[in-house]
């Protein structure tokens, strides 16, 4: 477990499900989209799951309340020997932002790839995510690729 202040930050748990479920629901819609029940019951499976290949999730809390989430997985990567560690969703409830949520969130997950043997660890955000990225500048180092999609 890590802990940052009143942050605390700990894997998933089956009985996360409900607030779990309100986390990404609004991390969805800050991305301006949905998801069907049928992703978020699968989705969490996965999360709780024992599959090395699945993501994994954490919760932060803050006195004692979930108000954060993270998802990684690690998978190869063809110009290293050890694995990578891709974070895949990083959400905090706006009412704790700026309150080091977001840090710890990532920090956790940081120190679970250095553990893992993964040194590296990377993420995607969009370029309206402006608050976020004053923090991912400081934590992290922006690279210069451009992600591109499959029509």
């Amino acid at each position: 477990m890590s802990q940052t202040g009143s942050v605390v930050v700990r894997p998933l748990r089956t009985s996360d499900k409900t607030e779990w479920s309100r986390l990404w629901k609004a991390y969805l819609a800050f991305y301006e989209t949905s998801r069907p029940q049928e992703i978020f019951d699968t989705y969490f499976d996965r999360l709780i799951g024992d599959d090395p290949q699945d993501y994994n999730g954490l919760i932060a809390e803050f006195d004692g309340k979930p108000v954060g989430l993270t998802h990684y997985l690690y998978h190869r990567h063809g110009w290293s020997v050890e694995n990578t560690c891709y974070l895949q969703d990083l959400y905090a409830d706006p009412a704790v932002r700026g309150q080091g949520v977001g840090r710890a969130l990532i920090e956790a997950v940081y120190a679970r790839a250095d553990a893992a043997g993964a040194p590296s660890v990377y993420w995607l955000t969009q370029d309206f995510n402006t608050e976020a990225r004053k923090l991912y500048d400081r934590i992290g180092v922006k690279t210069p690729f451009i992600k591109y999609n499959r029509f």
